[in-house]
């Protein structure tokens, strides 16, 4: 059987569904977090109990992420992403219809386990079924998928709260993620290089295990942890500041904030092609260092500075986690899919900790307090990047890169 090569009508298919898939998982997945005050308001909770209607779906996710590649093993990997798609978009509409704020959490926990199939799989059918050739191409499909998917969620979701309510911001998410989960499953060609194994939840354990004895490794996932609880906060809580005096910006102007994101993916790459060309262990430091620089920026009262401090913290939040993921490639062995599943655990857990723990300090000393949490994540990721040689982490690679 042969690879889907490019330029062929299945290699667009793919491509496009790839994309669809990735979009719909990141935008429904992320389309709550401008709305986080509104919630707050709404429901009468405080931000840190507001903020588990995004950090519970996170942390679902980041549980089921280690065992959805493993299950797809046995069951398929087209019908798990379907079904993934088509549940996910299903309870974000559900969500819209949420009388009270426990209904809510409940429809987004589900959702938080439905998530798992697209992250988890994705990369593992494209492996399988696109030529090596063509799979650079076809992946950064995906992720442009999912970086804009994250992006429109919020943006959308910002928009038509200003314009409707938040119930038909989230009704219309997740129709959209229908209507796209219906062409997924409809054009998505079905594996051709797939083999049924048996799922061994014991041999699953082990694997795990395995790469948790590794220093370096267990160093990375940290990062992983700190980085993106850092990211997500800064997120999350720009909304409750914004919307107060002296900006009082609207719910619509607040969901434009997330547009920023699109300086990420070329953060992505800029930060990549330096790792490459010098060093992994520098460029990280570098890129986690001016995360830091714009985190503090942020702090200025100025709209314009602090608007520039989040998007300098997102162009290097988006390049620090692409070294470090590629990076947990390289020191696992032959255990790369249970080490890519791990990175992902950490990375979804440490959204859904820094994100709530976001909350304690924002109500205890607002903007000050959450980047006073922030800046301390990330001296700590310094910390763990300068030690990364110590521990042998590059004993793989030419040490004189490093």
């Amino acid at each position: 059987m042969e690879f889907i090569e490019k330029g062929t009508p299945e290699f667009r298919r793919v491509n496009l569904c790839l994309f669809l898939g990735g979009l719909v998982t990141f935008a429904t997945m992320y389309c709550v977090q401008p709305l986080l005050p509104l919630y707050a308001h709404d429901f009468r909770v405080s931000p840190s109990m507001a903020s588990l209607i995004l950090s519970l779906t996170t942390a679902l996710l980041a549980v089921m992420i280690t065992f959805a590649s493993s299950l797809s093993n046995a069951w398929g990997r087209k019908s798990i992403m379907g079904i993934s798609l088509f549940t996910t978009s299903l309870m974000t509409m559900v969500s819209s219809f949420s009388p009270n704020f426990t209904l809510l959490l409940i429809c987004r926990t589900l959702e938080g386990i439905a998530l798992a199939g697209i992250p988890a799989i994705a990369m593992v059918y494209l492996g399988e079924e696109v030529h090596s050739r063509h799979l650079g191409t076809a992946m950064g499909l995906y992720i442009g998928g999912s970086a804009f998917g994250g992006m429109i969620g919020r943006v959308a979701t910002g928009v038509l709260t200003d314009l409707f309510s938040w119930r038909v911001a989230l009704c219309c998410i997740g129709l959209m993620g229908i209507v796209c989960s219906w062409y997924f499953w409809r054009f998505l060609p079905s594996s051709k290089h797939f083999v049924v194994q048996p799922f061994g939840a014991k041999q699953h354990v082990l694997g795990l295990g395995q790469q948790l004895k590794k220093p370096g490794l267990l160093c990375l996932y940290s990062i992983a942890f700190l980085l993106m609880g850092s990211f997500v906060t800064l997120y999350s809580y720009s909304g409750y500041q914004l919307l107060a005096p002296p900006y009082n910006l609207s719910q619509g102007l607040i969901g434009w904030l997330f547009a920023i994101y699109l300086v990420g993916s070329l953060g992505s790459a800029w930060l990549s092609r330096l790792a490459d060309r010098w060093s992994r262990q520098y460029v990280l430091l570098f890129g986690i260092g001016l995360m830091l620089i714009g985190t503090l920026m942020t702090l200025n009262t100025s709209l314009l500075l602090k608007l520039l401090g989040v998007a300098v913290v997102t162009f290097s939040f988006f390049g620090s986690h692409a070294i470090a993921s590629s990076w947990v490639s390289i020191q696992a062995g032959n255990g790369k899919a249970h080490a890519s599943a791990l990175y992902l655990f950490f990375y979804y857990v440490g959204s859904s900790i820094g994100n709530t723990s976001g909350g304690f300090f924002w109500s205890m000393s607002g903007w000050p307090g959450v980047i006073g949490m922030i800046s301390t994540f990330l001296l700590i990721c310094l910390v763990l990047g300068l030690v990364l040689p110590i521990i042998s982490l590059c004993r793989a690679e030419n040490p004189s890169r490093e």
